[in-house]
């Protein structure tokens, strides 16, 4: 019997050729890999993730303690701005940590002295197809941007994270932005002993030039003599997961609309945050739709597809990519009922890992 939508489901053979490039890379260029759990962060695909990657790399504290407790490997912390409150926890559950400003450093860095320091540095340049993504944006509060600030902490730290890429399909371009940075800043990389180069680097994308990509990143390693670590996340996960919903109804003003058992705001919240369109499979055919949701938000749409038969009450329908800044951004909007979590393993069964219940949206609020 086929599960009951909502539900995400994650491909294991689809995960496994996506981890195969990223065996090829870390082998080829020597960086490391560490999984951006900002990005995905669903633990029950840990066991799988996990032997391909070195480790962690978190934005929060809970983020942190799911990486020590789930993941394993090195456990980077780093967060925009550590509190008072959690500041000795973090730095408990991580191997390095790595602040987000010199007046962060300034303030906690005595604590963490036992451990490897990192600081976050803008470089001011960036790669980025949404000003709301985009880290060197104006007035950036990611990362340190005063050279004179950073100088003067040079000592204290043992590597910079350079987050500087968003949805960088492209490895000329990934490749002259490294050159700016190293026109930049090369003579402070060359006293570091390791350089993250963030996340956004797409490279398991079909047709992406791995080794181009290792080459370059083996060259910048040689230069300054850094480990270099790379932070992906929505890569590691792109092409895996679908939100499989299905039709409750089936309404027509000027065109057809299928209104789903799903929320675009509870459930694929990045395509409201950057107006964008979901995908679907298959979509072709002579009969078209627009695909909305079932919440009270006026804008609670998909997006329009063509189908290849005419929807039905009950026809399934399967949302694509609903893996990377999507599992992790759910939420209780409407109360519309949360998706279950399923893995389609390897050998073609599914497996329902996880349920939500009325009870866990009663929990989400006091």
């Amino acid at each position: 019997m086929p599960l009951a939508t909502p539900y995400y489901l994650i491909d294991e053979n689809a995960l496994a050729r996506n981890l195969e490039r990223v065996d090829l890379l870390r082998a080829a260029s020597g960086a490391k890999c560490l999984l951006a759990l900002k990005c995905f962060a669903t633990w029950s695909t840990f066991a799988q993730i996990a032997p391909h990657m070195d480790g962690t790399t978190s934005s929060s504290l809970n983020e942190l303690k799911l990486g020590r407790e789930k993941f394993g490997g090195e456990t980077h912390a780093y967060s925009v701005a550590w509190s008072d409150g959690e500041i000795d926890e973090a730095i408990a559950n991580a191997d390095k940590i790595i602040f987000n400003s010199v007046s962060q450093l300034e303030r906690f860095g005595d604590k963490a002295r036992h451990l490897p320091m990192g600081l976050r540095v803008n470089p001011g340049v960036s790669h980025s197809h949404f000003d709301l993504a985009d880290p060197a944006r104006p007035f950036s509060r990611l990362g340190e941007s005063d050279r004179a600030k950073v100088e003067k902490v040079m000592d204290r730290v043992s590597g910079f994270m350079l987050h500087c890429n968003c949805e960088n399909d492209s490895v000329a371009a990934f490749s002259a932005l490294l050159d700016q940075i190293e026109s930049r800043i090369g003579d402070l990389l060359a006293r570091l002993d390791w350089v993250s180069l963030g996340g956004g680097i797409h490279f398991t994308k079909p047709g992406y030039d791995i080794d181009a990509l290792a080459a370059r990143l083996k060259a910048f390693a040689k230069k300054f003599e850094v480990q270099v670590y790379l932070e992906p996340g929505d890569t590691i996960v792109t092409d895996t997961t679908t939100l499989e919903v299905s039709v409750l109804d089936i309404v027509e003003n000027g065109k057809p609309i299928a209104i789903v058992d799903s929320a675009v705001e509870a459930h694929m919240l990045d395509l409201l945050v950057y107006r964008e369109s979901a995908a679907v499979a298959p979509s072709e055919g002579a009969y078209h739709y627009e695909i909305a949701g079932k919440s009270c938000l006026a804008g609670d749409v998909f997006g329009a597809f063509d189908f290849p038969e005419k929807l039905e009450i009950g026809s399934r329908i399967s949302l694509l990519n609903a893996g990377g800044y999507t599992m992790v951004k759910k939420n209780w909007f409407n109360g519309v009922a949360m998706p279950a979590i399923a893995i389609a393993r390897k050998n073609g069964t599914i497996d329902l890992v996880k349920e939500f219940v009325y009870a866990d949206y009663v929990a989400s609020l006091s």
